[in-house]
Parts: structure tokens; C-alpha cells; sequence
């Protein structure tokens, strides 16, 4: 039964008490007039509870129309009322909850803006570049060229298609991580070791920008239970950026340590570094500091959100600190594990 048929009922048996106290006062003794009194005070108690409830469903229900509107910001009020402040506690953890759902997704909807933005540049920054080239070369317009020139247009074209790939790959990968939708297949993996590995692939590019290496891993296996694909993408991400925004420097430096029962990989450079009010950003996607230290190829700004995605997946973490000219490091870190290499 709802509140106004409460009221309605209440009020016709206050009417019909009344009606029996007229038609019988002159036969009620002391004990019927006490019993009567009791009945019309009950009645009445009831009666104001039954306003009282309809005013607070009154109040909740123009606090939710309020909340449905777009204003997140309003409260229920508590009273000397246990089960009206529990209902009140709810309703307003509740608000609070959405209120925080509808921030992140604006947030979430602000980034996205950005990023389409930022990725669009990127894209069609090198699609132009191979665009103009490959209409010279149609043209016949390198028909007057030496081959070494023609050689190095296609390098430039071969260097622009890969860096093209490179933004689609990253754009790719963290759609995919963001619907959930990139496997993660863990297993017994020895952390040193793939860092060696993944270090060697480097090994061309540093020795061509005549960058020093300093290098601490154990010779003795270290286990972290984790994807090899996603730590091997990590630590390249993270390899990239040194020699990229790092070799000004000319030393990166890869360690490997254990603390607490946590393996800590960190890679290192003493170039230009991250400025303190960067450092706390970086690993957003799409967000680029002064000199793109976010990006891991220069530009669309998901190198290190891949790198953090990817390290939380797999119940790891990332971190990182700098010193400009001194030290920047990055450090990557995961639980130890027991058990021998799968294979």
C-alpha cells in the first residue's frame, strides 16, 4: 500500500472514531474513554508518521530528479533516524559513485579526444612524406637522380613506412588492451635473461649512435611469472626511449636487483631527464613532455602508457625518476617466482 492511501485510510478511521465518540459519549465509562483516548492517539501517531514518510520519498525523489539532470553535487541530509540515515548513506554513496563514473568518463572521453587528435597528426605526418615520395617516383621525377640518392629516398621511405607501422601498432595495441581483449599467458620466465635478449636487438642502433653501455645482471636465473610477449614489449619500449631521449647522454646503463622478494629490472640514461612536473604524467596515453619523452617512437605518446597496461596486466608495476643530466631511470618491477623456464 503507498503513502497516500496510508493517509486516506488513516484519515476516514480518525472520521469514523469521531463519529462513534459522538453517537456513544454518553455510555462510555472512565476505562472506554482511556481506551478511546488511545486508539485516536494511535491513530494520530500514525497519521504523522505517515506525512513524515511521504515528505522523505517526496525529498528522495526530487534529489534523484535532481541527479538525473546533471547535478551530482546534492546530498540526502541525515536525521535522528537509524533506518532513514542508512537509507540516506546508500543513496548518497550511490550519487558519490556515479558522480565518479561520470568525471572518469568525461576524463576518459577528453583523452580519447586528444589521442584521435595526436594520432592523426602522427599518421598523416610520414603518410605525406611517402605520399610526396612515391608520386616523385611515378612522376619520373628521380630519373635524373645518382643511385645513391635513390637509395637514400627509399631508406627515407623504408624509415617513414616503419615509423607508420610502429604508431598503427601501438594505436592497435592499446585499443586492445583498453577492451580487455589482449591475452595474457603467463608463465615461469628468467627476467635477466630476456633482458639480455631484448638488449641485443639494440646493440646495431647504440653502437651507431656511439652510446656506452653499462650493464648489471645476474648471471644466475631470476623468475617472474609473467607473458614473455608483453615483458619483452615492455622492455623494448622502455630501451627505445633511453636511446632516443637519453643518448645525449652517450650511457645507458640496465640493472637488475632484488628487493623484498620483488625483482626491479631498471634502465637508465644521463641525458636531458624529465622535468618533475612531466614525471608525474608520463605514462598517460597521448601525453608528450617537452622533448616526447612519453613516446616510445617519437610521437603518438602510448609508448609508456603500453608499458604501464601491460606491466599491471601482469601484476607488475613501473616507475620512474629523474635527475636531468644525471640520471633517468625507469624501472620495472615484478614479483619473484620459483620454478624452472617453461618451454
Amino acid at each position: 500500500m503507498n503513502t497516500a492511501m496510508t493517509l486516506v485510510m488513516l484519515v476516514i478511521q480518525l472520521c469514523l472514531t469521531a463519529i462513534v465518540l459522538l453517537l456513544t459519549r454518553n455510555t462510555l465509562g472512565g476505562l472506554g474513554w482511556t481506551l478511546l483516548a488511545l486508539f485516536i492517539g494511535l491513530n494520530l501517531a500514525m497519521l504523522a508518521g505517515a506525512i513524515r514518510t511521504r515528505q522523505d520519498l517526496m525529498r528522495i525523489s526530487n534529489l534523484l530528479r535532481q541527479v538525473a539532470a546533471g547535478n551530482y553535487k546534492t546530498r540526502l541530509l541525515a536525521k535522528q533516524d537509524d533506518r532513514w540515515n542508512e537509507i540516506v548513506f546508500t543513496i548518497n554513496k550511490l550519487i558519490s559513485r556515479f558522480e565518479k563514473i561520470q568525471i572518469e568518463a568525461a576524463q576518459s572521453h577528453a583523452a580519447r579526444q586528444r589521442l584521435l587528435s595526436s594520432i592523426s597528426h602522427d599518421i598523416r605526418t610520414p603518410l605525406t612524406s611517402i605520399i610526396g615520395y612515391i608520386d616523385a617516383l611515378r612522376d619520373g621525377q628521380w630519373e635524373s637522380e645518382t643511385e645513391s640518392e635513390k637509395q637514400s629516398y627509399l631508406d627515407i621511405l623504408s624509415a617513414k613506412s616503419a615509423r607508420l607501422k610502429e604508431l598503427i601498432d601501438d594505436l592497435f595495441t592499446m585499443a586492445k588492451l583498453d577492451a580487455d581483449e589482449l591475452p595474457m599467458k603467463e608463465e615461469i620466465l628468467d627476467f635477466a635473461e630476456m633482458a639480455r635478449e631484448t638488449l641485443i636487438e639494440f646493440l646495431p642502433k647504440i653502437e651507431k649512435e656511439e652510446i656506452k653501455l653499462e650493464i648489471e645482471l645476474p648471471e644466475v636465473a631470476c623468475f617472474i611469472k609473467a607473458d614473455q610477449i608483453a615483458v619483452t614489449r615492455i622492455i623494448q619500449n622502455i630501451i627505445k626511449n633511453a636511446i632516443q631521449y637519453g643518448g645525449e647522454g652517450k650511457v645507458i646503463g640496465v640493472d637488475l636487483l632484488e628487493n623484498n622478494g620483488v625483482y626491479e629490472l631498471t634502465i637508465w640514461d644521463r641525458g636531458p631527464g624529465i622535468s618533475a612536473a612531466e614525471l608525474s604524467r608520463i605514462f598517460e596515453r597521448s601525453y608528450r613532455a617537452d622533448k616526447a619523452r612519453g613516446s616510445s617512437g617519437g610521437g603518438s605518446g602510448l609508448g609508456l602508457s603500453i608499458v604501464k597496461a601491460l606491466a599491471e596486466k601482469n601484476h607488475g608495476s613501473v616507475h620512474a625518476n629523474s635527475k636531468p643530466w644525471d640520471k633517468t631511470e625507469f624501472t620495472i618491477a615484478f614479483q619473484k617466482s620459483i620454478g624452472l623456464r617453461n618451454s
